[in-house]
């Protein structure tokens, strides 16, 4: 009886033991891997920062590309100095506590929270700059208004009708009656009708103190008020003012002043 109860304290103890044993070893292998799971983790917030990086170098090109000034990006994405944190070191022994890449990964994701927040707003300010800008580049004529020969260019010239000298403030472009005249930019229609010597006319209001007018008109295509697009057909060539031939006189204003229309004829 007695070798039999020692037989079982002895099946006890090893039990006992070897229990320990298991649940040691589970724990070892639990603990590898959420170590391991932690420095993947830190793998992960290091791709993360570069692609931030990166994200902010296409955002610095877009601007210089289109000449768009960024003054809330002085400090970089992370903030004054721009300076980048360091990669978070994920190669440590999986026998090694943690600690410290647990706390570094802490600091860098709040790091990466604020610069994520700051390069979606710079992000948000380029689009609306951009918006700006293509409607700028929209409203500014930029295309020849007719098919036709130059007859008469901006600047001084000696006049036709008297032949004095005299300051040509547009450009005159001669083809045979009818022919079609688009809209240079985008715009709307602010005036339709006889304008004193330019006979009928055509003006548009660009917007950005730009203004383009079509004078000497057979017909006008459109009416005060009307939206047009860039190349949307809107009168026809004709001889009405004084004209010495079917022509168009076409001519650009900037704050109300005559500049010359062929700086802005890029086809």
């Amino acid at each position: 009886l007695k070798r039999a109860c020692h037989g079982v304290d002895y099946y006890r103890v090893n039990y006992s033991i070897g229990w320990r044993e298991d649940m040691t070893t589970n724990q070892n292998r639990a603990i590898k891997s959420q170590r391991n799971q932690i420095q993947q983790y830190a793998k992960e917030i290091n791709t993360l920062k570069a692609q931030l990086v990166e994200l902010n170098n296409f955002e610095r090109k877009i601007r210089i590309i289109a000449n768009i000034e960024n003054n809330n990006n002085m400090d970089g994405v992370f903030g004054v100095g721009g300076t980048i944190p360091e990669d978070l070191d994920a190669k440590i022994s999986l026998k090694e506590k943690h600690n410290s890449l647990i706390r570094e990964m802490h600091e860098q994701v709040v790091d990466l929270n604020l610069a994520a927040y700051k390069q979606e707003e710079d992000f948000k300010s380029l689009l609306k700059q951009l918006e700006a800008q293509r409607n700028l580049l929209a409203a500014t004529p930029a295309i020849c208004p007719a098919k036709g020969w130059i007859t008469s260019r901006f600047g001084y010239r000696q006049s036709p009708f008297t032949g004095r000298r005299e300051f040509h403030k547009g450009l005159d472009i001669a083809n045979r009656p009818g022919t079609p005249i688009i809209a240079t930019a985008d715009g709307t229609v602010s005036f339709v009708g006889k304008k004193g010597l330019l006979g009928k006319t055509v003006v548009i209001d660009h917007g950005h103190g730009m203004v383009t007018r079509y004078a000497h008109l057979l017909m006008a295509l459109v009416k005060r008020g009307d939206k047009v697009k860039r190349g949307d057909v809107i009168a026809k060539i004709g001889n009405t003012g004084r004209s010495t031939g079917p022509h168009l006189h076409y001519d650009v204003r900037i704050n109300g002043v005559a500049v010359n229309p062929e700086k802005y004829i890029i086809n």
